[in-house]
């Protein structure tokens, strides 16, 4: 991928606020929600430690994808980051930009782990609508 392309795709995450981490589990794929902001090219996640799927991924290979499918837009993107998940302690600037925390998860309070990922691989997908929506409205 350009870097063009994957300017691209930063941009785009920055536009949702959240996405799904992707990984296994005891040899079973799994999919879990996670907050995320973009901080120097590098992806930064917010999980409920409660749930420990991130056990499952700090230092394993990661895919990391958010999208716009429900907006009801007429260009519809998704992105994906693929890297290693690895630990760290967000500045405040960087708790900042998360912005608050859900008091809860699953009925449990809220406790956050943070993984950031640098990407290695990096996809962007689209699809237009414009045309086919407008000319099914005109008929």
């Amino acid at each position: 991928m350009s870097f063009d392309e994957e300017a691209r795709a930063i941009e785009l995450l920055g536009r949702v606020p959240y996405g799904r981490v992707a990984t296994s589990m005891r040899a079973l794929p799994f999919v879990a929600p996670a907050r995320h902001v973009v901080v120097d090219g590098r992806v930064l996640l917010r999980l409920h430690a409660g749930l420990g799927y991130h056990h499952a991924c700090l230092g394993s290979v990661v895919a990391y994808g958010a999208d716009n499918c429900g907006s009801g837009a007429d260009h519809v993107w998704s992105v994906q980051f693929t890297g290693t998940a690895e630990p760290f302690e967000p500045t405040a600037d960087e708790l900042e930009l998360f912005g608050a925390a859900p008091r809860e998860v699953d009925g449990e309070p809220f406790d956050p782990v943070y993984m950031r990922i640098e990407p290695q691989f990096v996809t962007v997908h689209s699809l237009d609508y414009s045309e086919e929506r407008r000319l099914k409205h005109v008929a």
